[in-house]
């Protein structure tokens, strides 16, 4: 019988490492506009993110958003957007990619009061959709559609 990883290379997937943090998040290294960064991979997040502190960093063109994120126990955050940003999860690639800007510093405090290591942001539903994401949780393993 054929395995999972078997069946989804053969169709076009390439699969990308996770890792388990102390949280019982998964992490996931994306590049943003050519720029390496620590993501929550999170299929709960209905949008991709980034911290304010990343706006440099990931060469983002932050305009201002009416939309007010919410998670992880705060809400009515104000927020930025960044379009056309170019993003990079193993092989897998994708130009024009929207990601919402706002400050992720009550995740970073919960991340780093639990030895975890703080994030860049968060890859979301939007970004694991147009991938085509399949997530392998006892392997510890994201397939995304080439």
């Amino acid at each position: 019988m054929e395995s999972l990883q078997e069946f989804l290379l053969d169709r076009g997937y390439t699969k990308v490492k996770l890792h388990l943090t102390k949280t019982n998040h998964f992490e996931i290294i994306a590049k943003i506009n050519g720029q390496k960064g620590r993501f929550i991979l999170d299929t709960g997040a209905s949008n991709s993110c980034v911290g304010f502190e990343g706006i440099e960093t990931f060469k983002l063109k932050a305009d201002d958003s009416d939309i007010k994120a919410a998670g992880a126990g705060a809400i009515d955050m104000l927020t930025q957007i960044s379009k056309k940003n170019k993003m990079k999860i193993g092989k897998w690639k994708k130009d024009k990619v929207a990601l919402i800007l706002f400050n992720l510093t009550h995740v970073n405090t919960a991340l780093t009061n639990h030895d975890s290591k703080p994030v860049d942001g968060i890859i979301g539903a939007d970004i694991l959709k147009k991938a085509k994401a399949i997530i392998d949780y006892q392997k510890k393993y994201v397939y995304l559609k080439l």
